[in-house]
């Protein structure tokens, strides 16, 4: 699988979906209301029902600018980060700005949040979000995590949620979260982990990179690429095995199953292996 091809196909759904308000460009159609988180499973429809599956409060939904929750997460790593006022916190693959708004509330006006994409469309999304909510202490920068735009030692934590699996270089984007962390800095981060192998034809599916299950790597590898950085006190704080209808009502994992004639064993065997996980590290 290419990286150029992986990475063009990424871009063009997270545009689709700052553009319809859906997740991944993968709701069912535009204007509908509905999406599908692709790191969500399809229980809860609406991105408010997502999110509250993951893990978010009425309270941290009702606080931010609406539009800015698309539902497509995986988990709440704010919830675990304990930010404190005055720090300074970083998003990797900020989207909309949902993680970043609800972050600038806990860190106050003495604190700051940047938010890092590398798609145009999203970071539009969100700097509207931003004025629309008035968040003098939020900041949206135009990149890549595998090569993040911000300044060694210079971040108290990192978060992010549903992003790392999308890279095809993870222990590049640890390595850029140890470099701009400051010394007792922290990371959270919620992502999509296998505890057994794919399919060979699912980790060739560009399609079912973009709906994060090709594109995620082995737990032991994930935490592994995290320690190897230089991360500390590297701990899974929570696990979450998802229900078989992730993988099966996931519109860009729907094609691929029609397409290669999979079967319900195989599917049900796949999907026991997918799991979300809450991470935290440290920088000493």
């Amino acid at each position: 699988m290419k990286k150029e091809e992986v990475t063009k196909t990424v871009r063009s759904r997270y545009a689709n979906a700052a553009k319809q308000g859906g997740s991944c460009g993968c709701s069912g159609s535009p204007g509908a209301g509905k999406s599908s988180s692709c790191c969500s499973p399809n229980t809860a429809t609406t991105a408010r029902g997502i999110s509250k599956f993951i893990g978010y409060s009425d309270a941290d939904m009702n606080a931010v600018p609406e539009g800015a929750n698309l539902g497509l997460g995986c988990g709440n790593p704010v919830a675990m980060a304990s930010l404190k006022e005055g720090e300074t916190v970083l998003d990797l693959g900020s989207g909309a700005g949902f993680d970043c708004f609800i972050a600038a509330s806990k860190v106050g006006p003495k604190g700051k949040v940047i938010g890092v994409d590398m798609t145009p469309e999203m970071l539009d999304k969100a700097r509207d979000n931003k004025h629309k909510g008035n968040y003098p202490n939020v900041e949206f920068r135009l990149g890549e995590i595998e090569n993040l735009p911000a300044a060694d030692k210079s971040v108290d934590v990192i978060i992010s949620n549903c992003v790392v699996n999308l890279s095809l270089d993870k222990p590049r984007v640890f390595k850029e979260a140890y470099r701009v962390l400051k010394a007792g800095g922290r990371l959270m981060v919620s992502d999509i982990v296998l505890l057994a192998d794919l399919p060979k034809e699912i980790l060739a599916s560009v399609e079912a990179y973009v709906g994060c299950v090709a594109g995620a790597s082995q737990k032991s590898d994930y935490l592994a690429a995290i320690q190897a950085a230089g991360f500390q006190e590297v701990k899974v704080v929570d696990e979450t095995v998802y229900p078989i209808d992730f993988i099966s009502n996931d519109p860009d994992i729907q094609a691929f199953i029609k397409e290669s004639k999979m079967s319900k064993t195989q599917l049900k065997k796949i999907a026991s292996s997918v799991v979300s996980v809450k991470v935290s590290a440290s920088k000493k």
